[in-house]
């Protein structure tokens, strides 16, 4: 039998039944490193590998899913109850992570879009680790941070990899929190982008963005903010997508392949939508996160998942292989290109579309690196779950 210690390190033997935790606020993961891109982006080339040969486990008979959700009728009887509104859920991303981090954990999180009126995140995320043996936490902390910051980190490793040489152009396609967080993955993959152009479905928000930049990216000597999509894309040697909002394709943005530049790197954590022709074409190298992700959510949702779950564009190409349009084979992980196993580009001029869908093993990684550095330097506020506890 082992049990956890405050660290949450197995001892092998029950010394005490006491379970201590380390609490970290927002400002102490800010401490403890939660900021550093550069690691977070080596930690995340970690993750995608271990994914890509199995070494982890998240929720679901197939251990792929995303999560568990809970989402809201149109109309209730229940006067208190929450309706269906734009990003409105609350889910629970379990997973566990195997090498070196062997950690399990879940990401909890609320979410509305209507809280941005209130000064608040769409999302609040809060990040629970715990022993693989006992089941004990060992750290509860702040997630809104962990988790933009490993959302971007990942395309950001990929563009690391696979982002034109010596880029200079970064096209965003909805100028949010989300994209706020890619900007800084960007320009840590590729030093060189000195121009920014900025698409939002809304005016204020592009300038905002745009004044986000200027103040904190300095390399960027011209910030354009731009009318449509396609002037977000044309030109631009990297691209990141990052809209999220209502279920269905007419409410996706559009990205016409005619517009991509030669060799372009397209980043595409949310909801888009492509020609089939162009997909299938093999113009462009397909590369997503994980491919089983992609199919344990087309086992979820009903068919053409794309349209009725999530926006992510590797759904759309799972709809497309489940449809027999495309073939399996013509979408790769990134875990095997980043250890050689499959190829990035085909051809040198290939733009490659990177779908991510997010995991919650990726949660589990850089909030374990975080809380490593926490109690490394001594950050944080040591919480008693019991000494003993009541019933056993």
């Amino acid at each position: 039998m082992s049990t956890a210690t405050a660290t949450g390190t197995p001892t092998g033997t029950p010394v005490s039944t006491r379970i201590d935790m380390l609490y970290l606020s927002e400002p102490e993961v800010i401490a403890a490193g939660v900021k550093d891109m550069d690691r977070c982006m080596d930690v995340m080339e970690e993750v995608l590998v271990l994914v890509a040969k199995g070494d982890y486990r998240m929720a679901g008979n197939s251990a792929n899913s995303h999560g568990a959700q809970i989402s809201f009728p149109q109309s209730s009887p229940f006067p208190t109850m929450p309706l269906d509104a734009a990003d409105r859920r609350f889910m629970a991303m379990a997973a566990y992570l195997g090498g070196r981090f062997d950690t399990a954990g879940v990401k909890w999180y609320g979410s509305n879009v209507d809280n941005r009126e209130q000064g608040l995140p769409r999302s609040i995320h809060l990040i629970v680790l715990n022993d693989k043996h006992t089941g004990a936490p060992f750290a509860i902390m702040s997630g809104n941070l962990e988790s933009a910051y490993r959302t971007a980190a990942v395309p950001g490793a990929a563009a690391r990899k696979l982002a034109p040489v010596g880029a200079r152009s970064l096209g965003i396609i909805g100028p949010g929190a989300m994209n706020k967080s890619a900007v800084h993955a960007m320009t840590a993959a590729r030093p060189t982008l000195d121009t920014i152009r900025i698409h939002g479905r809304r005016r204020v928000t592009s300038e905002a963005f745009a004044a986000f930049v200027s103040a904190n990216y300095p390399q960027f000597t011209t910030i354009e903010i731009v009318d449509s999509v396609e002037a977000a894309v044309r030109d631009s040697d990297i691209v990141s997508d990052a809209v999220t909002g209502l279920v269905g394709s007419e409410n996706y943005p559009y990205i016409d392949g005619d517009w991509i530049k030669p060799g372009a790197f397209l980043s595409l954590p949310a909801n888009l939508r492509m020609d089939r022709e162009y997909t299938v074409s093999g113009k462009a190298r397909l590369i997503a996160d994980a491919k089983k992700i992609y199919e344990a959510w087309a086992e979820e949702y009903p068919a053409l998942s794309h349209e009725t779950a999530f926006g992510m564009i590797g759904l759309y190409w799972q709809d497309l292989i489940d449809a027999g349009h495309l073939d399996e084979s013509r979408v790769v992980n990134i875990g095997d290109v980043f250890d050689g196993t499959a190829v990035g580009r085909e051809f040198d001029e290939q733009p490659v579309l990177f779908s991510v869908g997010g995991m919650g093993v990726e949660d589990v990684a850089w909030a374990k690196t975080v809380y490593e550095n926490a109690v490394e330097l001594g950050i944080g506020t040591t919480l008693n779950l019991w000494n003993t506890p009541d019933l056993a």
